[in-house]
């Protein structure tokens, strides 16, 4: 019971991919807690004023707020861990060379300012691809926990990494401490290149291509509609966005001259944020495991906390309250972080997560940065203990405002991943094809004088298959099967038939008549025999009518055919298959030129089904002079 426990808390740990980065990230974040200290001194080691420190510091916010749009955006178009490798490199030679510039000398106050940019920069490309990474490496039922273990190795490394510091710079220099900062960013690198993600690349259907890329703008602009898409997610960003104007940059930067003023000195205030350290702490153990069905209700709750060490430091309290209205702070803090951030990864697709979540950070950053720049002067004429009543007001009734809005109440906690929309795939171009052209109509062979006897001999010869009443498909009757016993019968048949022969040039349209009156009969697919490779092709001209139609009724008026002359159909059929395999004679045929006689008779006598599909055009055989 007690593992399961476990594994329901921190099971998140045994997933290798988070493991790796998770020992990385604290790393990096202890030595950034560690160097605030130390370039702190070393800025005014330098000669450099408070003017110039503040300094410093804006420009590392200030390329966080200009680049964090923009960030999101392509950190989902490049990939997330891609664009952490990157700005983790660029923090950690930013750091590098800090330190060689404190070992070799006393840098000067813009390389300070440049190089707290380009940390800057590599905090604004981190922080939104870290959300999205998240979602990579932490399964769907584990994100809270992942979530927050993050906000405890913050309020962990803020606690201790400014104390360690301390100690450090007062030991080594501060050099040695920014060498330790640049060192913990390459263990981060490290372990970012040690992660194993899955491809994502979506698989393709065949015969489809991967639709055009959209432009960077089309990404931001797909961004912005998911993030104003959601009530609950702008209105909180709206929140927070005048919430450390108002209520955080007072506490921030009041806090330690009010301490100063009339809380015990340093040292006193340096335990009070000690306190709200592990207040934060405390929420988080609680949270890990949590899965509260309306989290946003929970994580709203929380802000309430975030006004809570304005109220006493307004009434002008004792520095005991101060620290238990700071403990709770940090609770607060740590509550709304980890359900809210949560929330945010599973309701956002993941291919927009980065976007989206650049977006509700930008706001938090662009104006509560000006917070610290007119809490000052505005303190200065209103005196610090109104600054601090209006941040308390502001707190507790904007998140008052928040927890009655309905989109809040109605998130609920999704135990599955958001749907995810693959991109658009465009099937192959089709060539057109090639226009088929007509063949050419079959004109029928003029009539020829012969002997007599040849006449004769040549009647029994059926010019079409399928005539009189029982023809098939083939020249045989309907009602017949037995191919085989035709076979054997057709080899006993004699050409010499001069009743034959006459029979045929006296009714040349004789075994046209019945085929063009029934079309169905020779070209019905579903009479067509099984044992045959292909059906037998005809010509353009056949089984429509028309004039073709007429004139085989004119030559049948002008020579009636008499019941004494006709044969039976199975001997016909047999003359027939005699005449197509007698060697020396060729098929007429218009539409495909074929050798001699047709494939199907080619392939010998052996078989039952090889019967003559093209038995219509056989040419008569020359007189013989015999």
């Amino acid at each position: 019971m007690r593992t399961q426990g476990l594994r329901r808390r921190v099971g998140v740990l045994g997933e290798r991919n988070f493991r790796r980065f998770y020992v990385g990230f604290v790393t990096s974040l202890l030595g950034s807690s560690m160097s605030t200290v130390a370039i702190a001194w070393a800025v005014l080691e330098s000669g450099v004023n408070a003017t110039g420190l503040g300094l410093v510091f804006a420009a590392n916010v200030v390329s966080q707020v200009l680049l964090l749009p923009l960030a999101g955006a392509i950190a989902d178009r490049l990939g997330r861990r891609r664009v952490m490798l990157a700005a983790d490199v660029l923090r950690c030679g930013a750091q590098a060379t800090l330190a060689i510039a404190l070992v070799v000398g006393r840098p000067t106050l813009w390389l300070f300012i440049l190089l707290a940019w380009c940390g800057g920069m590599g905090t604004a490309f981190f922080t939104p691809a870290l959300n999205a990474l998240t979602v990579e490496i932490a399964p769907q039922d584990q994100l809270a926990n992942a979530n927050t273990l993050y906000g405890l190795a913050g309020s962990a490394t803020r606690i201790a990494g400014p104390a360690l510091g301390g100690v450090l710079v007062a030991l080594a220099g501060s050099a040695v401490v920014v060498a330790a900062d640049a060192a913990s960013y390459a263990v981060s690198v490290l372990a970012l290149s040690l992660l194993r993600l899955p491809g994502r690349e979506p698989v393709r259907a065949r015969g489809t291509r991967r639709a055009a890329r959209p432009t960077l703008r089309a990404d931001l602009a797909e961004g912005w509609a998911d993030f104003r898409s959601r009530t609950w997610l702008w209105a909180t960003t709206l929140q927070f966005a005048f919430f450390n104007l108002i209520t955080w940059a007072p506490w921030m930067l009041l806090g330690p001259v009010m301490g100063r003023v009339y809380l015990g000195g340093a040292a006193v205030w340096g335990v009070i944020m000690a306190v709200q350290g592990a207040g934060a702490i405390a929420a988080g153990l609680l949270c890990l495991g949590r899965r509260p069905r309306r989290p946003m209700v929970v994580a709203t709750v929380g802000t309430f906390c975030y006004a809570l060490p304005d109220i006493p430091m307004a009434l002008h309290a004792a520095a005991p309250w101060v620290a238990v209205a700071a403990f709770g702070c940090g609770a607060g803090s740590a509550i709304f972080a980890a359900f809210e951030g949560t929330t945010l990864q599973q309701q956002i697709p993941p291919e927009r997560l980065a976007r989206v979540s650049s977006l509700s950070l930008f706001p938090a950053y662009g104006i509560g940065v000006i917070g610290y720049a007119v809490d000052g002067p505005l303190a200065a004429a209103l005196g610090p203990m109104v600054i601090f009543g209006i941040g308390a007001v502001y707190g507790l009734l904007s998140s008052a405002v928040m927890l009655a809005l309905p989109s809040v109440r109605a998130v609920r906690w999704l135990d599955r991943a958001p749907m995810t929309r693959e991109p658009m795939t465009e099937p192959e171009p089709m060539t057109e094809p090639e226009p088929m052209t007509e063949p050419e109509p079959m004109t029928e062979p003029e009539p020829k004088t012969e002997p007599q006897g040849t006449r004769q001999r040549a009647a029994g010869l059926l010019l079409f298959p399928g005539c009189g009443p029982q023809g098939g498909e083939g020249g045989q009757p309907r009602d017949h099967g037995d191919d085989h016993g035709d076979r054997q019968h057709l080899r006993e048949v004699e050409f010499g038939s001069e009743r034959d022969n006459a029979e045929r040039h006296r009714h040349p349209a004789h075994g046209q008549c019945e085929r063009r009156r029934h079309p169905r009969r020779a070209q019905g697919p579903a009479h067509h025999p099984a044992g045959l490779g292909r059906q037998a092709q005809h010509h353009p001209g056949e089984g429509r009518g028309g004039e073709h139609t007429q004139r085989a009724e004119a030559d049948r008026e002008r020579h009636p055919v008499h019941v004494a002359d006709r044969r039976d159909p199975d001997q016909d059929q047999r003359d027939q298959g005699e005449h197509v395999n007698r060697p020396g004679h060729r098929a007429q045929d218009h539409d495909v030129d074929v050798p001699g006689v047709d494939p199907l008779i080619r392939r010998g006598t052996g078989s039952g089904q090889e019967v003559p599909d093209r038995a219509d055009r056989v040419v008569p055989p020359e007189p013989d002079p015999a």
